[in-house]
């Protein structure tokens, strides 16, 4: 218990401590907040000053970085406004456009100063359509190519890397149907009108500068060379034209700014005007000089209508459709082409009929010029087949002999193609050359002599058609047109025949007085009359041009003379002559000499090619069908 007592109190004696304690810290703490207090409220008006001060401090140093950056702003934007006031230069056009785009986003979204961007905007747009201006300009000059063949002049690469990322940007600059609020739109699309309205004029000066001078080359030409080729010539410039233009198209498409299909119809028609006067002016040329000499440019204006009628699908896609333009050029000038092929036809046979007429005096024995010109005609034929017979459809079958009616057997016009037209026409020129030859041959007041110029002329009509022809003439030639030449040559073989052996022959016919004086006067006659044939033969060669022909008129004129020399000579012998007809005063000559005389008429060679050529001379110089131009 006393234990416990003793706990208990000292319990109560520490208990009188710790209350003690607390309430001395009890008595420190309200002094610590009297003095915190006191504290306070000399600190506040401090505080609430220094919070205003931070507070204008802030502010200040706001309005400063504001105040940099619009100092920086103006800086730029006076620099982007030189950049662009000073124009693009070619090794700055991506940092030109990167400006330009930047102000049309701030022109897009309205900014402040909207308006005045919009003024830098379309400057910089017009400094770059002129920079545009001057590249095309600079790859649209120079000297066009020169040489005989046409080489096309592409544009340079160097140009066109440049232009390549200048034409895309051109295309995104706003235009009054993409940016209709745009300020600077309408400028912006005039300047782009204007500059592609130029590219148009400046790439067709151009080209057609470099197809000028070949175009003038193939109306030089014309007058020069052969017909057919001068032709394909004008069909050859005419497919260079067209395929300049097909790559200016090209280009065009690459290089306009504006893209729409309008503007690129529109332009393209700009670029190809200066083509198609070209082309007018050139057909206009050869028109004229076809007409000036029709008969001689017969074959200039059949192979010119052929080369140009190939090219009429492409044309029309070319130079019609794709400028959305009505004219159509090639299409007039094929009409002008066609009329004058038109009035060949008949003016050529009525030329070989004229010169059938003659101008009187001696018409010799070689080739007339108008069965040469007929010849030559016939040959080229074939080289322009398509444009004959398509002209000769047109004028109309048979309607070529101006007036003289259709021939008996002919078709229909609803049936007749263009093969049987061109057999129907070849067959009028071959047999308005034979009636013309036949015709001259019996005005010759010597019948032996125009039975050689009627052989020689149908032979060489003959061999150079049928027997031996240097082109395809008999695809054309019907069979009527070659069994009309086979027909006049046998009947002119034996007219020569006839007229120079006939009275050879009747000289050995016997009679009811077969006296001395009657045989001896039979072979002086005959002998006589073999003198002059002789002579004959001298001055008029038979076939010149046909070594096969005389070879096988000798072969018969022996057979027809020699035989009935040797038969008579036969009948007669007897006691008033001897019988070795070599001791005969009578006889001059045996049979067997007779046969060498009579082929030695047509001794001779063969021409080189192995075709038949004509011969130089006893040609007829001074016919109507000369004098009025044919000959190719």
């Amino acid at each position: 218990m006393d234990d416990e007592t003793a706990e208990i109190e000292l319990l109560e004696q520490n208990l009188n401590k710790t209350r003690q304690i607390s309430q001395r810290m009890t008595s420190i703490l309200s002094s610590f907040d009297t003095r915190l207090v006191k504290l306070e409220k000399s600190i506040l008006p401090l505080y609430n000053s220094t919070q205003v001060l931070t507070r204008r401090s802030n502010n200040i140093e706001s309005a400063l970085q504001k105040i940099d950056e619009i100092a920086s702003y103006h800086e730029g934007v006076a620099a982007e406004e030189a950049l662009i006031l000073r124009g693009p230069q070619p090794n700055q056009l991506s940092a030109y456009t990167e400006v330009l785009e930047r102000m049309n986003v701030s022109v897009a979204f309205n900014s402040t100063d909207s308006r005045d961007k919009a003024r830098l905007v379309e400057s910089g747009a017009k400094k770059l359509i002129q920079l545009y201006t001057k590249l095309v300009a600079e790859g649209s000059s120079g000297v066009p190519p020169g040489g005989a063949e046409f080489t096309s002049v592409p544009f340079p690469a160097s140009l066109l890397a440049t232009l390549q990322p200048l034409v895309t940007f051109l295309r995104t600059l706003p235009l009054p149907a993409t940016h209709p609020s745009h300020p600077a739109a309408p400028g912006i699309q005039s300047a782009l009108k204007d500059a592609q309205k130029g590219y148009g004029d400046m790439r067709g000066a151009w080209v057609r500068k470099c197809l000028e001078t070949f175009g003038k080359r193939v109306v030089d030409r014309a007058e020069t060379i052969d017909g057919v080729a001068a032709g394909r010539e004008v069909g050859k410039w005419t497919e260079n034209m067209l395929t300049v233009a097909d790559e200016e198209y090209n280009l065009l498409l690459e290089l306009a700014p504006l893209s729409s299909p309008a503007a690129i119809s529109t332009t393209y028609a700009t670029l190809i005007s200066p083509l198609t006067n070209l082309f007018t002016s050139t057909l206009g040329s050869l028109g004229s000089l076809i007409k000036r000499n029709l008969n001689k440019n017969t074959f200039l204006a059949l192979s010119a209508y052929s080369s140009l009628t190939s090219m009429q699908l492409r044309w029309n896609e070319v130079m019609s459709r794709r400028a959305d333009r009505r004219e159509n050029e090639l299409k007039e000038g094929l009409h002008s082409i066609r009329a004058s092929c038109l009035r060949s036809f008949p003016e050529f046979l009525a030329d070989i009929r004229l010169a059938g007429l003659g101008k009187g005096g001696e018409i010799g024995t070689g080739l007339a010029d108008f069965t040469i010109s007929s010849v030559q005609y016939l040959e080229r034929i074939p080289a322009v087949q398509d444009a004959a017979a398509s002209a000769l459809l047109t004028l109309g079958d048979g309607n070529w002999k101006m007036g003289e009616g259709t021939q008996i057997g002919k078709s229909k016009t609803t049936e007749v193609d263009e093969q049987t037209v061109l057999e129907h026409f070849t067959y009028d020129v071959v047999n308005a050359t034979v009636q013309s030859l036949l015709t001259l041959s019996r005005t010759n007041k010597r019948p032996a002599f125009g039975a050689i110029f009627l052989l020689n002329n149908v032979s060489y009509l003959r061999t150079a058609l049928i027997v031996r022809p240097r082109t395809d003439v008999p695809s054309i030639l019907s069979r009527p047109s070659q069994e009309l030449l086979n027909s006049n040559f046998r009947t002119a073989k034996a007219g020569y025949f006839d007229a120079n052996f006939s009275p050879l022959l009747q000289t050995l016919i016997d009679e009811k007085d077969k006296g001395k004086s009657a045989v001896k006067e039979k072979f002086t006659r005959f002998f006589d009359l073999l003198d002059e044939v002789t002579e004959r033969h001298v001055v008029a060669r038979v076939l010149t041009d046909d070594p096969d022909g005389r070879a096988t008129v000798a072969e018969e004129a022996v057979k027809l003379v020699v035989p009935s020399l040797q038969r008579f000579i036969q009948r007669n012998l007897g006691k008033e002559f001897s019988k070795n007809p070599q001791k005969c005063k009578y006889i001059k000559m045996p049979p067997e000499e007779v046969e060498a005389l009579i082929k030695g008429f047509y001794g001779g060679g063969v021409s080189s090619s192995g075709a038949p050529s004509v011969p130089p001379p006893e040609k007829i110089s001074t016919t109507l069908l000369q004098q009025a131009g044919w000959g190719w």
